[in-house]
């Protein structure tokens, strides 16, 4: 399988990612813990069916230590007793922030506020912004139907 358009040799879409990478380095340098921010960009890519993204990210994940378990528990995190309230109300917020258009009123107040409980402002905002920055790249990828399964650990660091 061949991607519909190849994002690295396209002029337009090279300026693009490197766009999209910078803000990602703003948010990856944030407070925002890094275990955190691996576990959402996994839940919205298991959302939105981009196979590239969850590829990356679990395997990104896995090289900074993180447990098979929790890795196999995130699609069911619900029912799952192996992740912090903090990192359950991440979850949730990354869940209905990608799901906004199933939800008449977007994000409910609740899921709002039991983030802002575990997280500061500056976590909040680099959340809010993680989830917004992973779905564009979830849907860049599904949109070109980029191949998952090659990625290696670092690969675009």
């Amino acid at each position: 399988m061949e991607a519909r358009l190849n994002f690295y040799t396209n002029p337009v879409a090279g300026k693009f990612l490197r766009y999209i990478n910078s803000a990602a380095k703003v948010i990856t340098d944030s407070t925002l813990p890094a275990a955190t921010q691996e576990l959402v960009k996994i839940r919205a890519s298991q959302i939105n069916g981009c196979g590239f993204c969850t590829d990356m990210h679990t395997k990104d994940a896995t090289a900074a230590g993180e447990t098979a378990q929790r890795l196999h528990m995130v699609a069911a995190w619900r029912e799952a007793k192996v992740f912090t309230e903090a990192e359950r109300a991440a979850l949730e917020l990354v869940e209905q922030g990608t799901r906004i258009a199933d939800a008449a009123g977007g994000v409910p107040d609740e899921a709002w506020a039991d983030a802002a409980k575990h997280y500061d402002e500056d976590q909040l905002a680099a959340l809010v912004s993680l989830i917004a920055l992973i779905n564009a790249y979830n849907r860049m990828n599904v949109i070109v139907r980029q191949p998952a399964g090659d990625y290696q650990p670092g690969q675009f660091a």
